[in-house]
């Protein structure tokens, strides 16, 4: 059972992880382990294969340090292993977690390593430091870290030479780099100098900052003159009387053949979509990226012709007026003894003028101006989409909507 934390003297195991006879990888969780405080997960630290498993899932109170499973090499045969005899150690207080030395045959996630009687599985352990450590040494007053304690059982150091490491951590407490530094893994003053840097960053140095001066106002001798306001886009107006006269007869076709009324405005939107296609490309138009991507390839030459965007504004011609005959004068009435005695003779009612003669015709009051205000220089596209839209509206305006 590996020690999690330095006070922590037995778990629960909740479950494994992987059975016996599966194979396992670095980093593979292997099993959970249950305290009182939390749950944790113990990841294998070499490939392996789980020979024998002793304490099953659901197991409590198990001793840190106490065997729970035996684990074989890669490409072991289990089945012909020889499984050692118990001879772990359970420990008895929190101050037996930080002790090293006897407990080398373990690896740090608690499980046993070696199988005797079979040599081809063992490991061999690696050659300790020659030099003596020197200097004061770790402070009893607290246990081991756990990144300590698991690199003291790697390199298989007894616990007088870990009480004689120089311990270079807070309150004397010994530090994984001085063990590391110990073994030469790392120059001995490594531990010295980051803890000099750290200390350094604490602090944050403000003697190079400087303080900005603020910025004189200009006056009116130094003041800069202001740039000219970018002339405005010329423009030009095109238009073209349109009849609408063809396309209301189709709105009254549509209406007594189905019954259905279609809007003006919906003649007049399909139109200026239509028109809208593959207009002359005005003049000093430059090419867009994709035009010149495909004209680079081969793909297609470069069009001389673009969709426009033009919307017209519609405006209605104003009505004739009609001519009317002056009023004529009111004649006297005749007296009703003039009438009676044959001396006159009553007036007729006067007919009633026609109202053909002050009538406009559909023809007339279906004329429009269709007008754009184009930039100079697309005047000829410009009555281009005119002259489409015109062609639509007055010789086929059936088909915009069949």
């Amino acid at each position: 059972m590996p020690a999690m934390s330095p006070t922590m003297t037995e778990g629960n195991i909740s479950a494994w992880k992987v059975k016996e006879g599966e194979s396992f990888s670095t980093g593979d969780v292997i099993l959970e382990i249950e305290t009182d405080k939390a749950s944790m997960d113990v990841e294998a630290q070499d490939d392996g294969v789980v020979a024998k498993i002793f304490a099953e899932d659901g197991s409590k109170a198990v001793k840190v340090g106490t065997r729970i499973a035996v684990l074989a090499d890669p490409g072991d045969d289990i089945s012909n292993l020889e499984i050692p005899p118990d001879d772990s150690q359970p420990v008895q207080s929190e101050a037996d977690n930080v002790k090293g030395g006897e407990d080398s045959k373990y690896e740090s996630s608690g499980v046993e390593k070696e199988i005797k009687g079979t040599p081809q599985n063992k490991r061999p352990a690696e050659d300790k430091p020659t030099t003596s450590p020197s200097g004061p040494g770790q402070n009893p007053k607290y246990p081991l870290y756990p990144s300590v304690i698991t690199l003291v059982h790697e390199n298989h150091i007894s616990d007088e030479e870990v009480a004689k490491i120089p311990a270079t951590g807070p309150n004397g407490r010994l530090l994984k780099g001085d063990v590391l530094a110990y073994l030469g893994t790392i120059d001995s003053d490594y531990t010295a100098k980051l803890a000099k840097r750290i200390g350094d960053l604490e602090h944050l140095d403000l003697s190079g900052i400087k303080i900005l001066q603020p910025a004189a106002q200009p006056t009116a001798a130094t003041a800069t003159t202001i740039p000219p306001a970018p002339e405005p886009l010329k423009t030009s107006s095109v238009s073209l009387t349109i009849s609408l006269a063809e396309v209301l007869k189709v709105q009254q076709r549509i209406q007594d053949t189905l019954g259905v009324t279609v809007p003006l405005s919906t003649f007049l939107a399909r139109a200026v979509d239509l028109a809208n296609d593959d207009l002359p490309r005005p003049k000093g138009q430059k090419s867009s990226a994709d035009d010149l991507f495909n004209a680079v390839l081969g793909l297609d030459t470069v069009p001389t012709t673009s969709r426009g965007a033009y919307l017209p504004q519609i405006d209605a011609l104003p009505a004739r007026s009609s001519t009317k005959s002056p009023p004529r004068p009111s004649a006297k009435k005749p007296d009703i003894i003039d009438i009676l005695s044959g001396k006159a003779v009553p007036e007729r009612s006067a007919r009633r003028p026609s109202s053909s003669g002050n009538k406009l015709s559909t023809a007339d009051g279906a004329l429009n101006v269709f007008s754009l205000a184009v930039p100079v220089g697309e005047e000829k596209r410009a009555r281009t989409f005119l002259e489409r839209v015109k062609t639509v509206l007055q010789v086929e305006p059936g088909k915009l909507i069949f």
